[in-house]
Order: C-alpha cells, then structure tokens, then sequence
C-alpha cells in the first residue's frame, strides 16, 4: 500500500492543510492579544501566545503578575478565551502553558 509521507517542510496531509491560513490565523490571535495586553499590564501581568494547535486550541504563556495570579484561571477563561472566541470563532479553547526553555 502506498503511504503518503509528510516532510517537515511540506504541508500535513489530508485537508487539514490550507495555505495561508496559519499565518491569517495567527495574526488575529495576536490582534485580539493586543487588545487585552493592556488591561493585564495595568496589574503587572501580560501574554505571550506560543502555539495553535490543529484543533484551534490557543496555548498561552502567562507572563509577570499572571503567571503567579490566583485570579489567572478566572483571567483566563472569563476575559482572555471569550475574548478570543467572540474575535476569532474558530478557536475553541484556550490553554495556559509553560514556555519551553531555551
């Protein structure tokens, strides 16, 4: 049987793959960010966005005051994941993660 093979240079396959979409996507994720940023700054806190996955599932790194915040679950579902689902419908959950380490 013939296997499709998937280089890291080249798209995944199926359909799943749609050129351009990564980056449109991204760049929305990241405007959206922008306008919450300033609200988490005024409590020393901040986001940095590391991944989306293939399931349009946001992965987060809570940064300064957000990162140790009590609140930063309550932070994240009720302002940062509905922001983002209301800006960017096709997201469908968001996740804080720790960053890799360099």
């Amino acid at each position: 049987m013939f296997e499709e093979k998937h280089t890291p240079d080249s798209p995944p396959p199926g359909d799943a793959y749609r050129p351009g979409e990564d980056a449109e996507l991204r760049r929305r994720v990241e405007e959206a960010l922008d306008m919450l940023r300033p609200y988490l700054m005024t409590d020393g806190g901040s986001v940095r966005l590391l991944d989306i996955t293939p399931d349009y599932v946001v992965e987060l790194e809570l940064l300064g005051a957000c990162g140790t915040c009590p609140m930063s679950t309550m932070t994240l579902r009720a302002g940062i994941e509905q922001t983002l689902k209301r800006v960017v419908p096709q997201i469908t959950r968001v996740e804080a993660v720790n960053a890799p380490a360099y």
